[in-house]
């Protein structure tokens, strides 16, 4: 997904309720990861390609493990394929060694060594889509980047009463758009986090910890416990303006 198609106008209350929570939250429990420590885009981008399908956990060691033997850019760019899938190929989903050699490759070759800072420059690269262009651009750059991975779906669906299970593209767009408008202005690397660390720990898929998740009060699916009918609430809660083309 390359653009955005709407624009979301969320409710005043239920935004600063969402974001004064999520936050607050976060600022006590949110996880102290390695890749959190740093701003270098390079780092960022090894971080969430090695964290595709796989825990947190089992990713620690191979990303501390890669960025060894890897410091820099230049030096994954230079080294042998094989090298680098030595390395990742452990945590299955081998793809993703050949997409970290093959960007290096790319931002090396067309880009002149420098990481690419924009959406489009980023989505240019192999193996990155939507989200990890956002993650990219939040949590590296600072810019006001949305982000919406499996865990962020699933906390903006349930708690703005939009059916995040629904495969239908619009609907992706829809999740897409509020992910946009809850980020705080300026603020896109924290909350980001925040809502990845939401949707890990208290929103989870299977038994969710609703006793202790900060927004609770106000979530469409607790108001309205069967998830399918909560989705009629979000009219109240998000009104959505197509954007121009």
């Amino acid at each position: 997904m390359k653009r955005i198609k709407y624009h979301a106008a969320v409710e005043k209350t239920l935004l600063h309720t969402f974001q004064s929570g999520i936050q607050e939250w976060y600022r006590r429990e949110g996880r102290d990861l390695p890749w959190r420590h740093t701003t270098d885009p390079y780092h960022i981008l090894v971080s969430e390609i090695l964290l595709h399908q796989t825990t947190v956990k089992t990713v620690e060691p191979v990303y501390r493990q890669f960025l060894e033997r890897f410091p820099t850019l230049e030096d994954l760019a230079q080294a042998a394929l094989d090298e680098a899938k030595a390395i990742t190929d452990p945590l299955g989903y081998k793809i993703r060694g050949q997409w970290l050699h093959d960007i290096a490759q790319v931002v090396v070759r067309e880009f002149d060594g420098v990481f690419p800072n924009t959406l489009e420059g980023l989505l240019r690269l192999p193996g990155v889509g939507r989200y990890t262009a956002g993650a990219i651009l939040s949590f590296a750059f600072g810019y006001d980047a949305p982000i919406l991975d499996t865990n962020v779906n699933r906390l903006l669906g349930r708690y703005f009463g939009v059916d995040y299970k629904d495969p239908q593209a619009d609907t992706k767009h829809q999740l897409w758009s509020i992910a946009e408008a809850v980020v705080p202005p300026g603020n896109a690397r924290e909350f980001n986090n925040a809502l990845m660390d939401m949707g890990a720990l208290v929103c989870t898929a299977r038994k969710p910890r609703c006793l202790l998740c900060p927004v609770a009060n106000a979530c469409a699916t607790l108001a309205v416990p069967n998830e399918k009918n909560s989705c009629h609430v979000a009219e109240e809660r998000v009104q959505y303006r197509r954007r121009s083309e």
